[in-house]
């Protein structure tokens, strides 16, 4: 029998390329969208297409009811998710309550509705995309990194308590991915006492030798597959070699000196 796997945040990017992947792999993939109908590409490789805004608690419940009607669900996979950017001064009530309703309480929202079917079969996997800035920082992303960070810690905790059930939790957290994200899941926050250093921020985060380093969302999914398939204790899974070798410095350096050289990269000393 088919092992199915659910996927949030499935319309670009990660979701779509892990989608695919899973089903190339004889999986069962269940996408899910805000906007479904305009989904021209994942039914005809055998995806099923469901309508989700993980801001939306009824709808989450739906989702997933829709889904376990259709038989168990292996693989819960939390993607979706956008980028909130900028002077934190600046940011409005309604962009900080959107930042966490969709990284944070979306993710632990759409969990819950799963965990009892998997805790009951004693047999599941929660995979949650995280980032490298839920491990590391960089200027004018508090709000982001809180989210991530969040998402982190949550996973990190939630393992222990889900084991004895036989359900396993593991994180994927990528650097730079070349998707569309920087201009279709990227908010600004705007403030004028800082858009100097903003400036300086946006300039080296687009420097194009930076950006060289990324992955692709297909490269991507393979690490998504790799995380499924890991049956260590282990819970977070840095992907893409530029996380990699971030991730590598800021152990290897402690965290104040990484702190001061990414502030001197970034905003010059």
């Amino acid at each position: 029998m088919s092992k199915t796997i659910f996927i949030t945040g499935s319309s670009t990017g990660l979701g779509r390329a892990t989608a695919l992947l899973f089903a190339q792999k004889g999986w069962n993939a269940i996408a899910t969208m805000r906007n479904p109908a305009a989904d021209t590409e994942l039914q005809g490789h055998g995806v099923t297409v469901m309508p989700l805004d993980v801001t939306d608690p009824v709808q989450i419940g739906e989702a997933a009811r829709a889904a376990l009607a259709l038989g168990p669900v292996d693989v819960l996979f939390n993607n979706a998710g956008y980028g909130l950017a900028g002077a934190f001064e600046g940011a409005t009530d309604d962009q900080l309550q959107d930042q966490l309703a969709t990284n944070l309480l979306g993710v632990m929202r759409v969990t819950q509705a799963f965990l009892p079917a998997m805790r009951e079969r004693r047999k599941g996997t929660i995979v949650t995309t995280t980032s490298i800035g839920g491990l590391v920082t960089f200027p004018f992303n508090s709000v982001y990194h809180a989210t991530k960070w969040g998402l982190e810690g949550w996973s990190e905790s939630l393992a222990f308590e889900l084991a004895p059930f036989g359900v396993k939790v593991k994180t994927v957290a990528p650097g730079l991915i070349h998707t569309d994200f920087a201009g279709r899941s990227i908010v600004r926050t705007l403030h004028p006492a800082y858009m100097d250093a903003i400036g300086k921020v946006m300039a080296t985060f687009s420097d194009p030798g930076r950006r060289s380093g990324g992955s692709t969302a297909e490269q991507i999914a393979e690490e998504v597959w790799a995380a499924v398939n890991d049956e260590g204790d282990g819970v977070t899974h840095v992907a893409g070699d530029d996380a990699r070798a971030l991730y590598a410095r800021r152990l290897a350096d402690g965290i104040d000196a990484f702190r001061k050289a990414v502030r001197t990269q970034f905003l010059g000393g």
